[in-house]
């Protein structure tokens, strides 16, 4: 069956559309934190990882770090495990740890890892722990009193990145090997964390100059107060969109991991909506994207009026996700 007039200028229009970015982003890496819808939906999962493995087949070096909070959560019940949250996050007691490692560092770790591989890719699933990828330490979670009083409140392991060994990963740049990383890591003494994917991403993409962070969310991107999507910002644009209050909730620790990125070097820092189907080949090799893109300079782009375009909704249960 050969293909119609019309079909043949859009699918020649996409490839010659995605050569100079190809071209731009070869031997480049790319960091891509992967989370929320894009690792619910059948559609939506296989999408994501025929993007990786294209990426790293036309010379990019995706690093990938998944977040793992409603599969948590879902083992925990099962368990009869119960979850305590606090300002979001998991208190996690060592019962609470041991199954965290079990279902991030194996059963989501492995899926993904089997996922890229069935799309043809070779994918290493590790945790921060593996070559002492990730030195974390314990997260000191403060809270103000009514009498103005700092208090410090125990959340058990739940850590933050202190830093990052990059070794393993500099030797699976220079191979055909793509990296998944488990947000886990472990302080001077052994002890395991649990820690943000989106902060793992973030320190692993400063550290190692990334050319992009792409964070992947369950929303269209940043919002104006219309609730149109922003598709370019720099940082001047997104500290005024924090001080009128535009920017909070979810969608704030994401932006403002997405400034840290810009501050330690990484060219630029996207977020994008993850229920679109290639939302990451999207994003990195056409001209328009699926998100908020954020760089130094901003954009001229205009806003997008607010289903402008048709995406792909999938409803997933309300989690508090400390892994994602």
């Amino acid at each position: 069956m050969s293909l119609t007039i019309t079909s043949a200028k859009n699918i020649a229009k996409v490839l010659t559309e995605a050569l100079p970015y190809i071209q731009k982003f070869t031997g480049r890496t790319v960091v891509v934190k992967y989370g929320g819808s894009a690792m619910v939906d059948e559609a939506l999962k296989q999408s994501f990882a025929r993007d990786i493995v294209l990426m790293k087949l036309v010379g990019i070096n995706p690093i990938v770090i998944h977040g793992g909070g409603p599969q948590i959560g879902t083992v925990l019940e099962k368990l009869n495990i119960e979850s305590n949250f606090v300002d979001g996050l998991r208190v996690t007691d060592s019962q609470t740890m041991d199954v965290v490692e079990m279902v991030l560092g194996g059963l989501v770790n492995k899926e993904i890892v089997n996922l890229l591989n069935k799309n043809q890719g070779k994918a290493v699933g590790i945790t921060g722990k593996d070559g002492n990828l990730i030195r974390a330490k314990k997260l000191k979670l403060r809270r103000r009193d009514a009498k103005l009083t700092d208090e410090i409140i125990d959340i058990g392991h739940v850590g933050e990145v202190m830093s990052i060994n990059t070794e393993v990963l500099e030797v699976m740049k220079g191979s055909d090997f793509i990296p998944v990383i488990a947000p886990i890591g472990t302080d001077e003494s052994g002890a395991s964390y649990n820690i943000n994917a989106d902060s793992v991403a973030g320190e692993i993409a400063k550290v190692l100059v990334a050319e992009k962070l792409i964070l992947l969310t369950n929303v269209e991107g940043v919002k104006n107060q219309k609730g149109e999507v922003l598709t370019g910002l720099s940082p001047k644009q997104v500290a005024k969109l924090i001080a009128d209050k535009t920017l909070q909730g979810g969608m704030l620790p994401k932006v403002q991991c997405a400034l840290e990125a810009l501050k330690g070097g990484v060219n630029s820092a996207h977020i994008i909506d993850g229920r679109v189907e290639h939302a990451v080949l999207l994003e990195i090799f056409t001209d328009e994207g699926v998100g908020t893109l954020i760089t130094q300079n901003g954009s001229a782009q205009k806003p997008v009026k607010k289903n402008s375009t048709a995406k792909k909704e999938v409803k997933i249960p309300n989690s508090h996700e400390t892994g994602g």
